[in-house]
């Protein structure tokens, strides 16, 4: 179904058809892109079904249709940790997906880490990050103009690592801020802000499991971004919400 706000909403049985849909989806679309332009612009995302997804599409026969070594890869948020810890989101896509992928190296653009050359200065990590992001931004932008911007989304309605009534959803002017005392673990992390993620040309958020299911309501029925997060998902062409029936339970 499509909603007022023209956000297209699927609905599919569990979690694995979720993740397998929005794989399939994501090889297609990154194609179709890449059949029209030289280079494609990914922003990924960690989590249980973010991860899901991507191991789904190791599985996919259909991946070899996309010429990877053509696709940028951005995240949407990290945890600032050592580069070797599990918690990380790139980490964990490694593993699922990207290791198995052609891909060129300087296409890949992970957050830094705590080992990295800021060390644990967060602030300076984020800042570094924005600059890899205006190297790579079109004449009088600082980001990329991203195809595709795939969002988990929390329990409590956070995106990326832009959490309910905390600083980082009032960020307006950076493109990559610094997250400090997250009310989920890690406490320091590094996210894009809505601007950038509202500058998306498709904005894809996912998610899964019935503790999603108030959320996802609130954020489908006008809630303030500041309180449920995921309410100021959008992408300037399109916006799709990927949900397993669970997380669905409580629309209208």
């Amino acid at each position: 179904m499509t909603d007022h706000a023209g956000r297209r909403v699927l609905v599919h049985p569990d979690k694995q058809s979720l993740a397998s849909a929005a794989g399939a989806r994501l090889v297609t679309k990154l194609v179709d892109v890449l059949a029209e332009k030289d280079e494609a612009h990914l922003v990924l995302t960690g989590g249980t079904i973010g991860i899901g997804m991507l191991a789904a599409i190791a599985d996919l026969p259909a991946r070899d249709a996309v010429d990877w070594s053509r696709v940028h890869l951005w995240w949407g948020d990290e945890r600032f940790v050592p580069a070797a810890d599990p918690d990380r989101n790139e980490l964990q896509a490694r593993t699922a997906l990207l290791d198995q992928l052609p891909l060129n190296p300087e296409f890949v653009h992970a957050m830094p880490a705590t080992d990295g050359p800021d060390g644990e200065d967060a602030q300076a990590a984020a800042e570094r990050y924005a600059a890899a992001l205006a190297r790579h931004a079109a004449p009088a932008a600082d980001t990329p103009a991203f195809d595709v911007l795939l969002l988990g989304m929390g329990p409590d309605g956070h995106i990326a690592s832009l959490f309910p009534e905390h600083p980082g959803t009032r960020e307006v002017t950076p493109s990559a801020i610094a997250v400090h005392n997250s009310p989920k673990p890690p406490p320091n992390r590094i996210s894009l802000t809505f601007r950038v993620i509202q500058a998306a040309r498709e904005v894809w958020v996912i998610a899964a499991g019935a503790e999603k299911a108030k959320p996802v309501a609130e954020a489908l029925s006008g809630a303030a971004q500041e309180l449920i997060p995921a309410a100021g998902a959008h992408g300037t062409e399109a916006t799709l919400w990927l949900l397993d029936q669970e997380s669905a339970a409580e629309l209208p």
